[in-house]
């Protein structure tokens, strides 16, 4: 890592706000540049290439969303959004949007380096050269390749980001097996499912509309609703 080089960059236009998460954070061992506007926010990132994005939604001169938008179409640098909206709507946007993962405002300093260091882990070991080749897993017209991390269906790659990648994985290894909730936010999240949570299920809504399954009955991919996420295995064949 050269010496210019950037750990997180954080776009957050509350200064007090901004000064607080930047200290606590280099404190623990990452640097941090700050960035308070969002049109300057873009330029930074394609400049300073940081790890990890810590994004504010509500930004002077280019909303969050957009902004996270625009980075996912560079790269799939991990990208946790911060938030003071605290309806399922607003998560399930950011979400959509190629966001990783998100935290409420005001968070816990604790919870927020924890949650960093946990997307930092997954994108290294992405980032990482395997061991050894991994079997492809194959159902039906669906192939995926866990050492490449690719997908492929009918023969025609499907684009996925780290996340989705991640969750279709998991629900392809046990394919035919229910895989409940707590599961599935360990895995992706870190932390145990608390009820109220739908950040996955907006994961599973944006899986299925990739892999051509129907979102209002979908047969490929389903919620078995108070339990988790079924991916049926015979649903593959002949795919249209």
């Amino acid at each position: 890592m050269n010496s210019t080089s950037i750990d997180i960059l954080l776009v957050e236009d509350d200064a007090r706000l901004a000064e607080l998460t930047a200290t606590y954070l280099e404190q623990n061992g990452l640097r941090v540049a700050v960035e308070a506007r969002g049109e300057r926010a873009l330029e930074r990132f394609t400049t300073e290439k940081p790890r990890l994005v810590l994004l504010d939604l509500l930004l002077p001169g280019k909303d969050g969303l957009t902004i996270c938008r625009e980075m996912r179409k560079i790269n799939e640098v991990p990208i946790l959004i911060l938030t003071a909206k605290d309806t399922d709507l607003d998560h399930v946007v950011g979400l959509e949007a190629g966001a990783d993962d998100y935290v409420m405002k005001p968070v816990d300093p604790m919870v927020l380096l924890a949650r960093v260091r946990a997307l930092l882990r997954r994108s290294e070991r992405v980032a990482g050269t395997p061991a050894e080749r991994k079997p492809d897993v194959t159902l039906g017209d669906l192939r995926i390749s866990e050492t490449s991390r690719e997908v492929w269906l009918r023969g025609t790659a499907v684009p996925l980001t780290t996340q989705e990648f991640e969750l279709l994985i998991l629900l392809a290894r046990r394919a035919g097996e229910l895989v409940s909730r707590d599961e599935v936010f360990r895995a992706m999240r870190g932390i145990d499912y608390d009820g109220l949570d739908r950040s996955i299920d907006g994961r599973v809504s944006k899986l299925r509309r990739k892999l051509g399954d129907d979102a209002a009955a979908p047969t490929r991919i389903k919620t078995v609703w108070g339990k988790g996420y079924l991916l049926v295995p015979d649903a593959w064949e002949n795919v249209a």
